[in-house]
């Protein structure tokens, strides 16, 4: 079996993307059109969903991301592995200070769309706040 070429894959991904993009955008299009009902119905489905996977996502890293951090600090102490503190201290800095910069030239935009998108949809967006608080509280 021949391997795909990268300018393929590239091009299969990107069409896949936009795909996805059409989706998204014709279901937030359609959403406005229904009645104030099923926007609030949609909307708290939705933030429930969202709010649940979020806290098991979110429970499922820390334990993670903190069980690794755990016993790299025990093998640390145990002599096993000689961690410099000051080089990932420095680093983790860096990388902070990147997503910073990135975030704060490309924020204005996206969250002017979504300020529109709650104007335009006020029942789902309730819906979907109230949705998620309860899927947030249910995990």
């Amino acid at each position: 079996m021949a391997k795909p070429k990268k300018d393929d894959t590239s091009e299969e991904a990107k069409k896949i993307v936009d795909d996805a993009k059409n989706f998204i955008e014709k279901a937030i299009s359609d959403i406005g059109k229904t009645s104030a009902t099923k926007q609030l119905i949609l909307g708290t489905a939705s933030g429930w969903v969202t709010g649940f996977i979020t806290m098991k996502i979110g429970k499922l890293a820390a334990v993670g991301i903190g069980g690794g951090v755990i016993l790299m600090h025990i093998a640390s102490q145990k002599g096993y592995i000689d961690i410099n503190w000051d080089k990932i201290n420095k680093r983790v800095d860096k990388i902070t200070d990147k997503i910073e910069k990135e975030t704060t030239g490309k924020s204005p935009d996206w969250f002017e769309k979504v300020l529109l998108f709650v104007k335009d949809n006020s029942y789902y967006s309730a819906g979907f706040t109230g949705g998620f608080f309860f899927g947030i509280a249910s995990s």
